[in-house]
């Protein structure tokens, strides 16, 4: 059977120490995120997501949701109960101003405890993580009215959330969608029109189920400047504003998944369903991506979730499993085969996925500060800068982070050997569960390009080159530091092929658009392992700095983190070479063959 055990030690050293978070207690909010606090909020998500999300994973995957003829659907056994402790522990609103009911908390110890509870539990994680982006969405571009309508319930949770863009005949080109709105005369539209791939859409575990959902007001312009937002309520709200009649929403069907079968991914119809305008007419996107761009995120979290999941159950098995003798004698004399973990291209598996899961911790907690930098800082400066780097690393942390937790969940399972192709070990589960966080909020492709074609270049390439400072100015500040020398070298090196890979986009896609296609994933990567690059330099320095203060208490784990540091600058951070060398070759030979050809 499965294990998992909440990463706080290294959650804790990565807030307090690497990023040190008591420095931003001028923020709001971070005042009462005090060490204690932290610690308290981050060992409290652990025992939920340990104690009561992560016992339901594997019978939520082998039991999936089931839909009723009446269109109502039921999720597995124990998820509601997993569920409503969640809610009641007021975590769908720690991160939300207190006015609607939150806690008003930092969202990147929102980010820190998101990821216990992803590892845990995926498919039951994606109810609160939806509700939490239409809250976002809510907050953002709702008005007064709208707020106060739904919000308290929403971060109470006694009310869900969900997205709804994708229609049957378009996903990421949104600009060809046929849902349409209609304006009633009284300030509201009828929404009509299907939409595919809903997770969450329709379940019993809320009283009520907030959709955003996508439409084009009749008479609106083609394409996506035509399109609006629109809040659709599961139920009307009656004169006190609880739910009252039904509205004109429902499950046609349940997607039948890969994977995630815990979440009930729907095929949505509205039949002149009630909705409101949030934000402004023809103007929906702008308001659909305060909530993409938070899914993204959250997404790219799920890849390191499930990386750290897959990768405790093989370190674990690794331990137990006796084959062969180690290349160098025995190590276990007293059994008839060593422990697997003796030999080396275990070692190579387990010491990558294991990287790669801490420096995408620090990753995603980094940009997590961004996040509440640009949100909460009163400085302009600051907060300028905070999103303009949070822009720039939204594809990539949803990109990187998702193909290597996938690639690495696959690289867990191969551990178990033919066990890892049984169901009751696990491993099949997070392997399917992995493969759609590369594909829903943009597929990873769409993300390359985004970063290539827009992030690069927006405000005269503004963000990169702060980036590009940023780390330039590490390696330099430290280059003379003989215990850090070896890990500024390595960085410096990824950081001048990156440079190289965008400046040679800058020299060869202008004139033809298709060679930063061609390398925009290559290029995706390059960067992603430059940042996780940046991440182990300076977890290093940490760890240098506390071993040399006389630090005992934490000696081995600060020396396994040098080590883990050492691993990924010799290890995997040299592939920035190979993937500079993949741009470099530009687009010729990818779009020689006529279509006819493949």
């Amino acid at each position: 059977m499965p294990i998992y055990k909440a990463p706080v030690d290294d959650t804790l050293f990565i807030l307090n120490d690497v990023l040190g978070i008591e420095r931003y207690n001028n923020l709001p909010g971070f005042a009462d995120a005090t060490p204690d606090m932290i610690e308290a909020i981050v060992g409290e998500a652990a025992k939920l997501a340990e104690e009561a999300l992560f016992p339901v994973n594997l019978s939520g995957d082998q039991e999936g949701c089931k839909r009723r003829d009446d269109g109502s659907v039921s999720v597995p056994k124990g998820f509601k109960e997993a569920f409503d402790l969640y809610r009641e522990g007021g975590w769908l609103g720690l991160a939300v101003p207190e006015e609607f009911g939150g806690q008003g908390l930092p969202y990147t110890l929102h980010t820190a405890v998101g990821e216990y509870m992803s590892s845990a539990n995926m498919a039951l994680t994606m109810y609160p993580g939806l509700t939490q982006g239409a809250i976002a969405a809510i907050l953002v571009h709702g008005t007064d009215e709208q707020k106060q309508a739904y919000l308290p319930k929403m971060v109470a949770g006694t009310w869900t959330g969900t997205m709804n863009l994708t229609e049957p005949h378009c996903g990421t080109d949104l600009g060809l969608l046929r849902t349409k709105a209609v304006p009633t005369g009284n300030g509201a539209y009828k929404i009509s029109g299907q939409k595919i791939f809903i997770s969450a859409g329709e379940h019993d575990m809320s009283d009520n189920i907030i959709h955003l959902v996508l439409a084009r007001i009749e008479g609106a312009p083609e394409g996506v400047k035509g399109i609006s937002l629109f809040i659709v309520p599961k139920f009307k709200l009656d004169a006190d504003g609880e739910p009252g009649e039904r509205n004109g929403v429902s499950c046609g069907a349940i997607e039948h998944k890969m994977g995630i079968h815990g979440n009930s991914t729907c095929v949505m119809n509205y039949d002149e369903a009630v909705g409101y305008l949030i934000g402004t007419e023809n103007k929906g996107l702008n308001a659909m991506f305060v909530m993409m761009n938070e899914a993204r995120l959250g997404v790219g979290l799920q890849g390191l979730s499930i990386a750290e999941i897959a990768y405790q159950n093989a370190a674990n098995y690794a331990r137990d499993r006796i084959q062969g003798r180690s290349l160098s004698g025995p190590k276990a004399p007293d059994k008839k085969a060593d422990p697997i973990i003796v030999h080396p291209d275990v070692r190579r598996t387990l010491m990558t996925i294991k990287a790669f899961n801490e420096a995408g911790r620090a990753f995603t907690l980094w940009t997590a500060l961004k996040s509440d930098i640009a949100h909460r800082s009163d400085s302009e400066a600051d907060r300028q800068t905070a999103d303009d780097i949070l822009g720039l690393m939204t594809p990539i942390l949803k990109g990187v982070l998702t193909d290597k937790g996938f690639d690495h969940a696959v690289m867990a399972q191969q551990m178990f050997g033919g066990h890892g192709y049984i169901e009751e070990h696990g491993m099949s589960q997070y392997v399917r569960d992995a493969r759609i966080a590369m594909i829903y909020e943009g597929a990873n492709g769409i993300q390359a390009l985004d970063l290539v074609g827009r992030k690069l270049g927006l405000n005269g390439g503004r963000a990169v080159m702060a980036l590009f400072k940023e780390i330039g100015d590490f390696c330099e500040e430290n280059r003379n530091n003989d215990k850090l020398a070896s890990y500024t070298k390595a960085l410096k090196k990824g950081l001048n092929d990156l440079q190289a890979a965008t400046m040679w986009f800058m020299q060869n896609a202008m004139a033809k658009p298709d060679n930063a296609g061609a390398g925009s994933t290559d290029y995706m990567h390059l960067f992603g392992l430059v940042v996780l690059g940046y991440m182990w330099a300076k977890i290093a320095k940490t760890a240098e700095e506390k071993l040399a203060s006389g630090e005992t208490t934490r000696a081995d784990y600060l020396k396994n983190k040098l080590i883990t540091a050492t691993f990924f600058m010799e290890r995997i951070l040299p592939e920035t070479a190979l993937r500079k060398a993949r741009i470099e070759t530009g687009a010729d030979t990818l779009m020689a063959l006529d279509a006819a050809a493949f």
